[in-house]
């Protein structure tokens, strides 16, 4: 190969790795903007867990609520209010463990980056 022909190909490819950079920048700003959404989303929540975009893994922490209550608790939202869920078909035990909880738990709008496909039923966590 001749100094020429290498260096028209280390031209080419910088050529090509600049266009390449320049095709996915606004991919990565969204994915950005994704995740700084979600971010901002459990920032809202001030500690306590959103019944609007949590998974069913939040509700571990909740002695008696996982897995039963707290995919009960997921599939049936979006709630306009904590207390909306008591409209859900609760017996009387899981009625009891929500109010026992009650105050551990808060309502955001609900999140797509939150929500979007099986990850709040199966956020494939496994320990």
């Amino acid at each position: 190969m001749t100094r020429l022909t290498r260096r028209l190909a280390s031209l080419l490819c910088s050529f090509l790795l600049l266009i390449g950079l320049w095709v996915a920048q606004p991919q990565m700003a969204q994915a950005d903007a994704l995740h700084n959404l979600a971010d901002e989303k459990i920032g809202e929540t001030q500690g306590k867990v959103d019944l609007n975009n949590a998974s069913v893994r939040r509700f571990q922490q909740f002695p008696g609520m996982y897995p039963t209550l707290a995919g009960k608790i997921v599939v049936g939202g979006p709630y306009g209010s904590v207390d909306d869920v008591l409209k859900l078909d609760l017996t009387g035990r899981q009625k009891e463990l929500f109010a026992k909880y009650r105050d551990n738990f808060t309502v955001t709008d609900p999140e797509i980056a939150l929500n979007e496909g099986f990850d709040r039923i199966n956020d494939g966590q496994y320990r």
